[in-house]
């Protein structure tokens, strides 16, 4: 009886179940099914780079109000209260010092105004943010002993703050494109340049700025001499268009969290080492050789034209000083 060879004369005598149990022989049990291979896990490389996407996801969210817009408006009321003359226009017209702070503070949002045909005032409907802006300049040029200046001047925080700023530089970028691309659809020169004074509009006005503290000085025009911070945001304009537009393949998220990671190691590396050239100046010495050729600067041709000119009426009076000369030994040769 299969299992149970010697109970099958008993198998009549028990109960249905267990005699039909003891009479039918069991099938060999069946093997288990083989599991498929399971595919190999991201190695370490692989999760590195998965988590770096995900932080630079996670960094792309960061809401800027009210941290960073605060940490901006403290380097830009700073900034200007070292400017010349600004602590004495704060003496003598409070209403204009404010304004020129709020140039500082809101140059970007004014120029690409501007730029897109829209009310330059636009900023002031942010109640919110004018009141934030407005409490840091009067706390930077009004606090008793000047207590909130001479704190964020200490180094540690005066690098916080700027590093934050550099953060806040991003986004307006990133701002300024998405909104010229509303109004223009996929015109890469107006994106980049709404981007561009969205980002820097507060060096690219700072003429218009000076006029306000009653300062005209046409020479320090941004687009005359650019300064870091305007190079640097030019890129990054053209940077985030490209990306915009599907040209540079990479997410722009990734692109965000490069270019910041990139403003604040380069800014928080000039305040230590204070040093005012350009990361850039090689690269454009470099540019300028090949696109625009070896020129001098006018003010060495200026000076050359001095020198030769000195040196032409020296030589002119030493011809003339020989001639004078010449006739006074004639004239004395006569007498004799």
């Amino acid at each position: 009886m299969g299992r149970f060879p010697l109970l099958a004369p008993f198998a009549r005598c028990l109960p249905a179940p267990l005699g039909a149990e003891l009479q039918q022989p069991q099938a060999p049990p069946r093997p288990a099914p083989a599991r498929p291979p399971e595919a190999p896990g991201p190695g370490r490389g692989g999760a590195a780079v998965m988590e770096l996407g995900q932080m630079s996801l996670s960094f792309s969210r960061l809401r800027m109000f009210p941290f960073f817009d605060t940490a901006h408006y403290l380097a830009s009321v700073l900034a200007l209260k070292e400017q010349r003359g600004a602590v004495e226009v704060s003496r003598q017209s409070p209403v204009a010092c404010w304004f020129s702070a709020m140039l500082y503070c809101f140059g970007g949002s004014v120029l690409s105004s501007l730029m897109l045909a829209e009310p330059p005032i636009g900023f002031l409907t942010n109640s919110t943010n004018i009141f934030l802006a407005s409490s840091v300049w009067y706390l930077v040029f009004y606090c008793p002993h000047d207590i909130v200046y001479r704190c964020f001047s200490f180094l540690p925080l005066r690098l916080m703050v700027a590093g934050m700023k550099e953060v806040t530089r991003t986004w307006k970028i990133t701002a300024g494109i998405t909104h010229a691309n509303s109004h223009y659809k996929n015109a890469w020169f107006v994106m980049v340049a709404v981007g561009w004074a969205r980002g820097a509009g507060g060096g690219l006005i700072s003429n218009f700025e000076q006029l306000v503290r009653g300062v005209w000085k046409p020479e320090s025009n941004e687009l005359l001499k650019m300064s870091y911070p305007v190079k640097v945001t030019l890129i990054g304009a053209v940077l985030f268009t490209l990306q915009h537009i599907q040209t540079l393949p990479i997410a722009r998220h990734n692109l965000m969290f490069l270019y910041t990671i990139f403003l604040v190691v380069t800014k928080v590396t000039m305040m230590l080492t204070q040093c005012a050239v350009s990361p850039f100046a090689p690269l454009e010495a470099v540019l300028g050789c090949m696109f625009f050729g070896w020129q001098q600067t006018p003010s060495k041709v200026k000076g050359e034209a001095r020198v030769s000119s000195n040196g032409a009426s020296s030589v002119s009076d030493h011809s003339v000083g020989e001639a004078s000369e010449n006739i006074k030994k004639k004239q004395a040769k006569k007498t004799e």
